[in-house]
C-alpha cells in the first residue's frame, strides 16, 4: 500500500489548448544548441572550436570550476558557432546534425553490481551528471558531495504540462533502471499522482514511492522533500527530472546518450496541440512550423511552462531541460471595450474578481499574457500562503530576501525552496511581484555568501 499525501493548499489552472496524447514526426532541426543558463551554477568553458566535428555525447563545455561536469552534444555534426554576449559571456554552442546520427560509445553497464564511484564517474563522462541539480541553491549538483536523498517527480500539475504517462510510454524499462542506479547513490524518493498507482513504470524496489494528491504545486519535487525529508543547513539533496532518469536508464541499457525528449506542445495559439518527439537543443521554429495559428494578434512563445518558461522566439532553441512549448496571446495589443469593469465571463480568477467564477461548468480558459496591473506594495494578507503547500512561510521569505537578512532567510527554510515552487504564489500575487525572480536572486546571494 503506498503512503498517500493529501494537500489542500494550491491552486489548479487549466488553460486551452493541452496537448493530446498523440504524436507527429518532426524532421531533424536545421540546427541545434546548448545553453549554459540551461545549467545554473556551472560556469562554462568550451572545449571545442567552430568546426570542430561531434558524435552525439561529446562534450561542448565544461564546468571551468572542476573540468569534471560537462554538458555534451544531443546530436552528432559539426559545431557551427560559440555564441557570445556581453563580456565574452557564451550564451550558446550550436550544431549542425549530420545526415547519419553516430553516437558516443559508453559500454553497457550491469545496474546491479556498478558501484556508486564508478556510476558518478560514468554520468560525469556522459554528460548526464548536469542535469542533476541540489537542494540547496537549486544549482547543478557537485559530485563530490554525498546527498541525503534523491527526488524524483513524476507528474506535474503546472498547466499545459507534460503527461509522464505519455512521456514514458515505452521506455518503462529505461526509467526502472535509471531509478535502480539512482538509489545506489542515496535514499531515492519518487512523487506520483493518484492516478499513477498502479502505473507500469513503477520501480519494484529500492526506491520509496509516494503519492501526492492536491491541486497544482503538489507535483513540485521542492513539495516532496518538504514533507518527506526537509533540507537543514549543512544538508544537501539531489533532485533530477523524471525524462532525465530515462536518459540514464538507456545509458546505462544501451551505452549510449539519447537526449530525445517527447516534448508536449501546446495553448490556445497552436492548431493542433500535441506531442512531438525530438532533441533537446532544436530550433524552436522547426518544431512549431505550420502549428501556430495566424492570430490577429501578438503571440507569446515559452519556452517550458506558461508558469517558469522562459520567453522565446521561433529562433531560439528549446531548453535543455524544457518539457513544453506554449504559446499564448501576447494581449499587449488587444483593446477592451469598457476595461476592467467588464464582467469577464470567460476568464480566469483566483479571488472570484470576474464573474466567470459563476460558471462552474467551464473547465478551461485561454488567457493572454498581460499581468494586468503594476508592482505595488506587498500586502501580508496570506495570499500566499493560501496556494504554498509548504511548511514554510512565503510571504515572509519573500520579505527577507528583498531586505537581504540572511539569518532570517535560513531560518524561515530558504534551502528548501526553488524559483519554482513560487510559480503560483506570484500568479495570485496581487502586487505583482516577480517572486520566482526574486527566489533566484535570493539563492544565488545566499550562495555567494556561504562560498
Amino acid at each position: 500500500m503506498l503512503r498517500t499525501i493529501k494537500l489542500k493548499k494550491g491552486l489548479d489552472i487549466r488553460l486551452s489548448g493541452e496537448a493530446e496524447p498523440t504524436f507527429t514526426p518532426v524532421e531533424q532541426s536545421t540546427l541545434y544548441a546548448m545553453r549554459p543558463t540551461d545549467f545554473h551554477g556551472i560556469v562554462p568553458k568550451p572545449v571545442v572550436k567552430p568546426g570542430d566535428k561531434l558524435r552525439a555525447g561529446d562534450a561542448l563545455f565544461v564546468d571551468k570550476a572542476t573540468e569534471r561536469i560537462r554538458v555534451v552534444s544531443p546530436v552528432s555534426g559539426t559545431v557551427k558557432d560559440i555564441v557570445r554576449g556581453e563580456r565574452r559571456k557564451i550564451l550558446s554552442i550550436t550544431v549542425e546534425p549530420s545526415a547519419t546520427q553516430v553516437s558516443a560509445d559508453f559500454g553497457k553497464v550491469d545496474v546491479a553490481n556498478i558501484t556508486p564511484d564508478a556510476l558518478i564517474e560514468l554520468l560525469l563522462r556522459s554528460g548526464l551528471f548536469a542535469f542533476i541539480h541540489q537542494r540547496p541553491y537549486d544549482v547543478v549538483a557537485s559530485p563530490t558531495d554525498t546527498p541525503k536523498g534523491i527526488f524524483v517527480s513524476a507528474f506535474s500539475k503546472m498547466p499545459l504540462a507534460a503527461d509522464f504517462d505519455v512521456v514514458v510510454a515505452g521506455r518503462e524499462s529505461y526509467f526502472q533502471a535509471g531509478l535502480k542506479a539512482l538509489s545506489k547513490l542515496a535514499p531515492t524518493y519518487l512523487g506520483i499522482s493518484p492516478k499513477q498507482a498502479e502505473s507500469a513504470f513503477l520501480p519494484t524496489e529500492g526506491v520509496t514511492v509516494t503519492v501526492f494528491d492536491g491541486p497544482n504545486p503538489s507535483g513540485n519535487v521542492g513539495v516532496h522533500i518538504n514533507h518527506l525529508a526537509p533540507v537543514n543547513k549543512g544538508e544537501v539533496v539531489w533532485t533530477i527530472g523524471a525524462e532525465e532518469v530515462i536518459f540514464i536508464g538507456e545509458l546505462l541499457s544501451e551505452g549510449h546518450v539519447n537526449l530525445k525528449r517527447r516534448i508536449a506542445v501546446g495553448g490556445s495559439e497552436v492548431i493542433h496541440p500535441e506531442y512531438v518527439e525530438t532533441y533537446i537543443g532544436a530550433k524552436i521554429g522547426d518544431i512549431l512550423r505550420n502549428n501556430v495559428t495566424n492570430s490577429e494578434y501578438h503571440i507569446r512563445i515559452i519556452n517550458g511552462n506558461p508558469l517558469v518558461g522562459t520567453i522565446s522566439s521561433e529562433d531560439d532553441f528549446l531548453g535543455a531541460r524544457s518539457t513544453e512549448l506554449s504559446v499564448l496571446p501576447e494581449g499587449d495589443d488587444k483593446h477592451e471595450v469598457l476595461g476592467w469593469i467588464a464582467p469577464r465571463l470567460n476568464q480566469f480568477s483566483a479571488h472570484r474578481s470576474y464573474f466567470s467564477w459563476l460558471m462552474g461548468g467551464r473547465k478551461s480558459y485561454a488567457p493572454d499574457c498581460r499581468i494586468k496591473g503594476g508592482e505595488r506594495r506587498m500586502i501580508m494578507s496570506g495570499e500566499y500562503d493560501r496556494v504554498f503547500p509548504m511548511d514554510i512561510y512565503a510571504g515572509y521569505l519573500v520579505k527577507a530576501i528583498l531586505t537581504g537578512d540572511i539569518d532570517r532567510q535560513e531560518a524561515l527554510g530558504i534551502y528548501e525552496v526553488a524559483p519554482e515552487d513560487f510559480a503560483v504564489a506570484e500568479f495570485v500575487d496581487s502586487s505583482k511581484l516577480a517572486l520566482q525572480r526574486i527566489v533566484r536572486e535570493g539563492l544565488d546571494t545566499l550562495r555567494k555568501e556561504n562560498a
